[in-house]
């Protein structure tokens, strides 16, 4: 056992003073450590019920002959951090937490991890970190909330931040805003729509790293508690059996999780997110083959923000697992790969049919012959840009505008609540990617302002940034190479025309190359805007968000 270099021999006897000192027996002392990082803490919703998730798992290591021992993560709430300098720091903590989990795993001699996160950095993080240390792992979030309701129809996060404009623009009250408000997150978890943190726990299962409802299991229900348990047991099988998380996740995995991604019309947040798992599996997960994988995988399901599904529903119409064994039937996934069940993917999905064909469409009836998301690439973005397609309105799938340009988020912010931003506008915030903001912060106020101001069928919005799950519309993020490095993004002018064309996979500035190139020749670099602290240290680590912006 890894353990074994802190518990065996007469060498060890300091260490097992410690041990003794936690209140560790001899008995317990022989068998394994399982570490569990509980990403608990009391102001993010999705993980202020994680400790009772954790006493589960605690639970199910001790029934199945192991020893939990509870170590934290951190975790921000990107709803909390938006919209002012907190958004700076949420996509950093992914490094932040992969870094402290190896820290505290090699310190401390584990022999097995149970990962305990839910909300949107916290699941990639630990991800990378279970990548990195490959020490037998498996993963158990704390579950999804429940939609809201207001007038009989199901609402969300989301609804809320685009109510925001539709007050402002006099189309709702103050009183109708306040029970949108009061009504929209009525339990813990973590945001009901297929937002950032519910992709990644739902693709925690089609990666095989999770058991089946993880993804989708309420929050609040008993059945979470119960995943937890059998999460704590199946660990002890993946340490008995030495099944590592590199054993798991391979390029085939990788592939099957793509392709889910795009059945499921998860969140853009997954294109930097799977790029950056593979990384520390050595796999080079590139977004080139993102597109050829949608030409052939159909949208099956509009969750919110795309529709009004809610995740909730999809767990009622049979899970992420029935999505999967619908796009096996027809050869879409790799169905003979190794999960942390110590099952192929195969034999976990066999008999997991469609329970309602309106929350999960079947393969011949999607909602488009293509999948969720699109690379866009061209002039504006050589490296690649990225489209959530399956929430982008019919008549904004091809769109060609004048470009207005804004330098950060809070300027195009107040330009389309001021009622500056005219139909058939091309707003372009930069300066906000991962080395120009830093942090890569999620647009999801200006893109709720625009769809709350009723301009989401007319208006596009393209950042070196990024968005929330929560973000519908034509909204194109991920600009690469972003502005501060002097990506074409930054020689962009107010009144240039800019086309956009997501079923061809294109956008363009209609400039000329010549151009191009003289604005390049006058462009001067701008000074970071943060020059201390953790932030500084990250802008000149972090690389491309076409890479994942890992740091190099």
């Amino acid at each position: 056992m890894n353990s074994d270099k802190i518990k065996k021999g007469i060498n060890a006897a300091p260490q097992r003073t410690l041990l003794h000192a936690l209140g560790l027996t001899d008995e317990e002392i022989k068998k394994p450590l399982i570490g569990i990082v509980s990403s608990k803490n009391d102001i993010v919703p999705g993980h202020m019920n994680i400790d009772k998730v954790v006493e589960a798992v605690k639970m199910g290591v001790s029934l199945a002959g192991g020893v939990p021992i509870v170590f934290p993560a951190i975790a921000v709430c990107d709803g909390i951090a938006m919209g002012h300098e907190g958004m700076k720091y949420s996509l950093v903590t992914r490094e932040l937490i992969a870094d402290s989990t190896e820290a505290m795993t090699k310190a401390h001699a584990f022999d097995g991890l149970v990962m305990v996160p839910n909300c949107d950095k916290n699941v990639p993080g630990l991800l990378m970190a279970a990548a990195r240390l490959n020490i037998p792992s498996i993963f158990v979030s704390g579950g999804p909330m429940l939609a809201g309701t207001v007038d009989g129809k199901k609402i969300s996060y989301s609804t809320v931040s685009e109510a925001v404009s539709r007050f402002k623009v006099g189309e709702i009250d103050e009183e109708k805003l306040n029970e949108y408000e009061n009504n929209a997150c009525p339990s813990c978890g973590s945001c009901s729509g297929m937002f950032t943190a519910n992709s990644m726990n739902c693709l925690c299962e089609v990666l095989g790293m999770a058991l089946k409802g993880n993804g989708t299991i309420p929050a609040v229900y008993s059945q979470r508690l119960q995943l937890a348990k059998h999460a704590g047991m199946k660990i002890m099988e993946l340490v008995n059996n030495d099944i590592r998380p590199r054993d798991i996740m391979t390029q085939e995995a990788f592939e099957n999780a793509l392709t889910v991604d795009m059945a499921l019309g998860c969140s853009t947040n997954s294109m930097l997110h799977l790029p950056a798992i593979a990384h520390e599996c050595g796999i080079n997960l590139h977004l080139d083959i993102a597109n050829n994988i949608s030409a052939k995988t159909p949208n099956l399901c509009h969750l919110a923000p795309a529709g009004d599904h809610f995740i909730e529903q999809l767990n009622e119409a049979g899970g992420v697992y029935a999505v999967m064994n619908e796009l096996a039937k027809h050869g879409l996934l790799h169905t003979d790969i190794k999960t942390c069940t110590g099952k192929t993917v195969g034999e976990n999905i066999s008999g997991c049919e469609i329970k309602d064909t309106e929350i999960i469409r079947t393969y011949d009836n999607p909602y488009s012959k293509t999948g969720g998301i699109a690379v866009l690439k061209g002039n504006l973005a050589p490296d690649g840009c990225v489209v959530k397609r399956s929430a982008v309105a019919e008549e904004m799938m091809c769109h060609t505008g004048n470009a207005r340009v804004f330098d950060c988020e809070e300027d195009a912010l107040n330009a389309i609540y001021d009622g500056k931003i005219n139909p058939g506008d091309v707003v372009v915030i930069r300066y906000e990617g991962p080395k120009g903001g830093p942090g890569m912060r999620e647009m999801l106020n200006p893109t709720s302002a625009i769809m709350g101001s009723g301009l989401g069928n007319c208006v596009a919005l393209i950042t070196d940034g990024r968005f929330s799950g929560a973000t519908r519309g034509a909204a194109i993020g991920h600009v690469s190479p972003e502005a501060a490095v002097g990506g074409n993004i930054a020689l962009i002018e107010e009144g240039d025309t800019i086309e956009i064309n997501i079923p061809d996979n294109t956008i363009n500035i209609l400039i000329s190359d010549e151009e191009l190139e003289k604005r390049r020749e006058q462009w001067n670099p701008r000074q970071p805007k943060i020059t201390t602290g953790y932030l500084s240290r990250y802008a000149k680590l972090v690389s491309s968000g076409a890479s994942g912006a890992v740091l190099d």
